[in-house]
C-alpha cells in the first residue's frame, strides 16, 4: 500500500505543478467519497460465492489461478480501455491478484474496494487533464494527426506522457466531432468544459455498491458469459423491465466494459420501430428534446437509464457507435417514448404477395415473432388460421431480432408443425438429459415452411429453427444465428427467514445447456441455415462463440425421431436458382459493397483527427446514401430526392431480404407441386 500512495502523490505532485488550467474541476480530488464495505456486502459475497461454486452448470476451482482471471477482469472492468490507470499501478495492485478467492469466500473484500478507489481518483486526474486541454484552441490541419481510440489490447501506458498522448487525441476527436456540427471554439470549449466536468461529479458521486457490483460481475464472468449479480437497485429495475411497466424507448441496456451497451429491444416498442438501433449497438450520449447531448460514457447502468426513460410522449435522442461497424462515426437517433405494453411483443402475420414477375398475385403468409412470450403458440394459431383462409401456399416464419424466451413456447410452437416428437435435449449440471417433446398429436399447419433468422435469432428461437432443420419440416434461411445454448436462473440472494433486513440483490447464472434432437448443442455455433444471405459477420468472430469464458460447443447422444423427405435436394435446386438472382439484384450488390467495405476498415483502431479528411468520408458517405436513395426511388417509380434529409418514409419498409426469401419460398412451392 506504501508503494500506491507513492505512486498517487507522484501523478498529483505532476498534476499541481501544471499553470493554471483555463476551465477548473469544480470538485476538488479530495472531495472524492472514501468508499467502504458495508454489512450486507459481507454476506452477499458469501452467498454469491456458495451459489456460483456449488449450483453453476460450469465447475470452478475457485484457486489462485482463478483469482488472478477474477482480478485481470476486475482491472478490465475499472479500465478496459486502459485509459486510467498506468502500468506502474497495475504493478503495484499485483499484490492483491491471489486474494479474491479468499475474499469473496469470505466476505472481506476491503482490498478491491481499494482499488475501486484507486481508480476513481485516477478517473478524477484524467478529466482535470483533458480540461486542461482546453487552455486554447485547438489545430485541425495537422497532417497524419490521429485519434487511436482502441486501447484494449494494447499496454498499459508506461508514464504520464503515453497517457497524456491518448487523451490529447481523444479530447481533440470529442471537439472535433462538435466542431463538425457547426460550433466555434468557444461554444466547443464550453460544451467539453461542462461534459468533463460532469464526468469528474460522477465519479464524486460513487457509492459503494458500485464497487460491490463490479467486484461481484468480475466473479460471475470469470465463470462464464451470462453469470452475473444485480445489485438491489438494478434487480428492481430487472424486475420493472420483466414487467414491461417502464414508459421509455423499449430497450433492454447493460454496461459492457465502459459503455450502454443495447443488449435486446422490445418488440414494437420505440427502439424496434426505428430500425435504426440494434443489439450490441453502444450509447455514448443523450439529449433530451432539442438540449445538448450528455456524454454517459463511462456512467453507472442506472443513471443512464434514468436519463433515457420518461413520460409518453416526450422525445430523447441518442448518440450510438453502431455495434456492427467498423467505422467510428456517431450516430443521432431520435425517439418518441411510449409506454412499452405487452400486446406490442405479439407475434402478427400479413400476407406477401410479389409485386412484380412471374410471381405476381401469388400469396405467401409471412409470420412476425418477436420473442418466445407466454401464450406465443395460442397467438400464432390464430394467425395461422387467418393465412389459410387467405388461402397462401406457403408460410414464412419470421425470427430476425428474436432474442428468445419461453422454452415451453418454443416446444409447443414446434407441435404445431408436425405431428408429435423431441424437439430440444437439456442437460444439467449433473449431467441427466431431459428429453422435451411434443405430444399434441394435431398439426396446425402442414404446408411448405420457411424460417428466416438473422445473427440477434438466439436461444428459443434457435430451438425452433433447429428443430424444424433435424426433422426436415422448413428450409431454414439467412444468417448464422447467435449462438447461445445455455439456460439460465435468476434468484433473490435474500432468504424467506432472514433476519438481515437489508437487500442483498440477486444473481442470475447458467444451470442448464440446450442440445438440438440431432446430438449437437445449439451453443457457438448456433444454427446454419440451408440457405445462406452475404453478411459482413464471421460466426466466428461474432454473438456467443466471441463473448469470453462462454461454454464450449459440444455433442451429446441423438434422440430417437422420424424426418420427414429430406430436402437436401430441393435446396441444393433453390440454393442455385438463388445465388443466379442475387447477382442481378441490386440490393444484394449494396450489401456487398458494405461486406468489402466493412472487411477493409473492421480492423482500424483509430480515427482521423484531420477535418478535411473526417468531412471528405462523411461527404462520401452521404453521397452514397443518397445515390443509393435516388437508385431506389427510379425502381419505385418515384422521383429523386435532393438531400438524405427529404427520403420518404417508404424508403424505410423496404425489405430486401424477405423479398428473396419470398422467391425461393416460391420457388420451394413449385418444387412441392411438381
Amino acid at each position: 500500500m506504501y508503494k500506491l500512495k507513492c505512486a498517487l502523490t507522484g501523478i498529483l505532485v505532476g498534476l499541481l505543478a501544471t499553470p493554471v488550467l483555463a476551465l477548473d474541476a469544480k470538485i476538488a480530488l479530495e472531495d472524492l467519497p472514501k468508499l467502504t464495505q458495508e454489512s450486507q456486502h459481507l454476506l452477499a459475497s458469501k452467498r454469491v460465492y456458495n451459489y456460483f461454486t456449488r449450483s453453476h452448470y460450469k465447475r470452478i476451482n475457485p484457486d489462485d489461478d482463478f483469482s488472478v482471471k477474477v482480478f485481470d477482469r476486475y482491472l478490465r472492468q475499472l479500465d478496459f480501455n486502459k485509459q486510467f490507470f498506468l502500468q506502474s499501478d497495475v504493478d503495484n495492485l499485483k499484490v492483491h491478484q491471489k486474494q479474491f478467492d479468499d475474499g469473496l469466500a469470505s466476505g472481506k473484500l476491503k482490498f478491491a474496494f481499494d482499488i475501486f478507489v484507486l481508480n476513481q481518483q485516477r478517473r478524477y486526474e484524467r478529466y482535470q487533464y483533458a480540461l486542461s486541454l482546453l487552455d486554447k484552441e485547438m489545430d485541425f490541419n495537422k497532417a497524419g494527426d490521429a485519434y487511436y481510440y482502441d486501447r484494449e489490447d494494447a499496454l498499459w501506458a508506461k508514464d504520464l506522457n503515453e497517457l497524456n498522448e491518448f487523451w490529447r487525441q481523444r479530447v481533440k476527436y470529442d471537439a472535433l466531432n462538435l466542431k463538425l456540427t457547426g460550433k466555434k471554439w468557444p461554444e466547443i470549449q464550453e460544451l467539453l468544459g461542462k461534459r468533463y466536468n460532469a464526468a469528474i461529479k460522477r465519479v464524486s458521486q460513487g457509492q459503494s455498491e458500485d464497487a460491490f457490483q463490479l467486484v461481484m460481475n468480475s466473479f460471475a464472468r470469470s465463470i462464464e458469459a451470462h453469470t452475473s449479480y444485480l445489485s438491489p437497485r438494478n434487480a428492481d429495475r430487472f424486475q420493472m423491465e420483466m414487467n414491461l411497466s417502464l414508459e421509455g424507448i423499449g430497450a433492454v441496456l447493460s454496461i459492457e466494459d465502459d459503455f450502454t451497451t443495447i443488449r435486446s429491444l422490445v418488440p414494437g416498442g420505440p427502439a424496434d420501430r426505428s430500425e435504426k438501433l440494434k443489439p450490441e449497438d453502444k450509447i455514448v450520449g443523450v439529449a433530451q428534446e432539442d438540449k445538448e447531448f450528455i456524454d454517459v460514457i463511462g456512467w453507472r447502468l442506472d443513471d443512464v437509464v434514468e436519463l433515457i426513460k420518461g413520460p409518453k410522449g416526450t422525445e430523447v435522442s441518442l448518440q450510438i457507435l453502431k455495434g456492427d461497424s467498423a467505422d467510428n462515426q456517431l450516430n443521432e437517433v431520435r425517439l418518441i417514448r411510449d409506454k412499452i405494453k405487452l400486446e406490442d411483443r405479439k407475434a402478427i402475420s400479413k400476407v406477401y404477395n410479389a409485386p412484380e414477375g412471374k410471381n405476381k398475385d401469388r400469396k405467401l403468409g409471412v409470420i412476425e415473432i418477436p420473442s418466445f412470450y407466454n401464450n406465443l403458440t395460442n397467438d400464432v394459431k390464430a394467425e395461422l388460421d387467418k393465412l389459410k383462409e387467405e388461402k397462401v401456399e406457403a408460410v414464412i416464419v419470421d425470427l430476425r431480432g428474436n432474442g428468445g424466451g419461453s422454452l415451453p413456447e418454443s416446444i409447443m410452437l414446434s407441435g404445431l408443425f408436425f405431428e408429435s416428437g423431441p424437439v430440444v435435449q437439456v442437460r444439467n449440471m449433473t449431467d441427466r438429459i431431459d428429453i422435451h417433446r411434443d405430444l399434441d398429436k394435431s398439426v396446425h399447419y402442414s404446408g411448405p415452411l420457411v424460417v428466416l433468422i438473422d445473427r440477434y435469432s438466439a436461444s428459443a428461437s434457435e430451438i425452433f429453427a433447429a428443430a424444424m432443420q433435424d426433422y426436415g419440416r422448413a428450409i431454414i434461411i439467412g444468417e448464422n444465428s447467435f449462438g447461445k445454448g445455455t439456460v439460465q436462473q435468476h434468484k433473490s440472494l435474500n432468504k424467506r427467514f432472514d433476519l438481515f433486513d437489508k437487500p442483498l440483490g440477486h444473481i442470475q447464472y447458467t444451470f442448464a445447456k440446450f442440445y438440438r434432437i440431432n446430438g449437437g448443442s445449439t451453443q457457438h455455433k448456433g444454427v446454419q441455415p440451408d440457405i445462406s444471405f452475404p453478411s459482413p459477420i464471421d460466426p466466428a468472430e461474432w454473438g456467443e462463440a466471441k463473448a469470453e469464458n462462454a461454454l464450449p460447443w459440444d455433442k451429446i447422444k441423438p434422440a430417437t425421431y422420424d424426418t420427414f423427405t429430406s430436402l437436401s435436394p430441393m435446396i441444393t435446386k433453390l440454393d442455385v436458382d438463388h445465388q443466379v438472382r442475387i447477382k442481378t439484384n441490386p440490393e444484394f450488390a449494396y450489401l456487398a459493397e458494405d461486406i468489402a467495405e466493412y472487411n477493409k476498415t473492421k480492423d482500424r483502431k483509430f480515427e482521423t483527427l484531420v477535418e478535411a479528411e473526417k468531412v471528405k468520408r462523411r461527404d462520401e458517405n452521404q453521397a452514397k446514401r443518397l445515390k443509393r436513395a435516388n437508385e431506389r426511388l427510379k425502381r419505385l417509380g418515384k422521383e429523386a430526392v435532393k438531400t438524405v434529409d427529404d427520403l420518404p418514409e417508404e424508403l424505410s419498409e423496404l425489405d430486401p431480404l424477405l423479398d428473396e426469401t419470398a422467391n425461393i419460398t416460391y420457388d420451394y412451392a413449385n418444387l412441392i407441386q411438381k
